[in-house]
């Protein structure tokens, strides 16, 4: 554990020495959240039907995906690692004492808690100074941010577990450019970075709160919202659990699987 605790710290002290990139994502994710706040705005005064999340709770949900937004896209993929895979570097990590699965998913949560680290906190601050109803709203009651803070942790965790599928195709292809691209593009639009899932059909609903996605970005930010409380929280703080612990299964099954068949040439 010493190990693997010593190898986030020393990449995410690396990844904070960007500031310039980080000030740059900064205004980018304001301006994306007020773009989309001010649309959902237009479209609640347009509409007299009952919706699946107030407008409070939109405003919540946009703000908070952008200030976490580098926890949970999927499409942020280590070059490094997917180098070392293509390039045969990958014979020189076999080297180390260490199971390259848990090496690697903990340098995937570095990087991405390193680019967060320097983001949110501007952005939750700018958010708290706006003025109604543009403002991001607090939980009703410090169990419900407990929630919140457990099931964002298991979603980072979900979201990289995913990823580490998809270095695992990689062993299997000359470019993972394409499977890349499908499966993020895909997993993005399912797990509400594009539209928060309650305004889906519901039929299509039932559906993506049965596949692992549903469990990533929508659940943590909707339980900060308050659209989802009490039980219904804790039963989606379990469908995170589940899917978690049978992503990191398949995966190591699926590593150990690919190392076996692993030719690296030169020398």
């Amino acid at each position: 554990m010493k190990v693997y605790f010593a190898f986030f710290k020393v990449h995410t002290v690396n990844l904070l020495q960007y500031k310039l990139s980080a000030y740059a994502g900064i205004i980018a994710q304001v301006c994306w959240a007020l773009m989309n706040i001010f649309l959902y705005k237009s479209f609640y005064d347009s509409n007299n039907v009952q919706l699946p999340m107030s407008f409070s709770e939109v405003v919540t949900y946009m703000w908070l995906q952008q200030a976490f937004f580098t926890l949970f896209i999927t499409w942020y993929l280590d070059r490094e690692i997917l180098s070392s895979i293509s390039s045969g570097q990958i014979a020189y990590e076999l080297c180390r004492p260490s199971d390259l699965y848990d090496m690697w998913f903990v340098k995937n949560i570095a990087s991405r808690v390193a680019k967060a680290l320097f983001r949110f906190i501007p952005i939750i601050l700018l958010a708290f100074l706006m003025p109604q109803p543009y403002r991001l709203s607090l939980p009703q009651h410090g169990g419900q941010f407990l929630l919140f803070l457990i099931s964002m942790l298991l979603a980072l965790f979900l979201v990289v577990a995913f990823c580490m599928l998809i270095y695992v195709t990689t062993f299997y292809t000359i470019s993972s450019t394409g499977v890349r691209m499908v499966m993020s593009s895909l997993v993005e639009f399912l797990a509400g970075a594009v539209i928060p899932l309650p305004f889906f059909p519901d039929a299509l609903q039932t559906v993506i709160n049965l596949i692992p996605f549903a469990s990533m970005q929508n659940v943590p930010f909707r339980i900060f919202s308050g659209n989802i409380q009490g039980t219904d929280a804790l039963y989606s703080i379990l469908i995170q659990l589940f899917w978690l612990i049978s992503l990191v299964l398949i995966g190591k099954l699926a590593l150990r699987r690919a190392l076996k068949n692993v030719v690296v040439q030169g020398g």
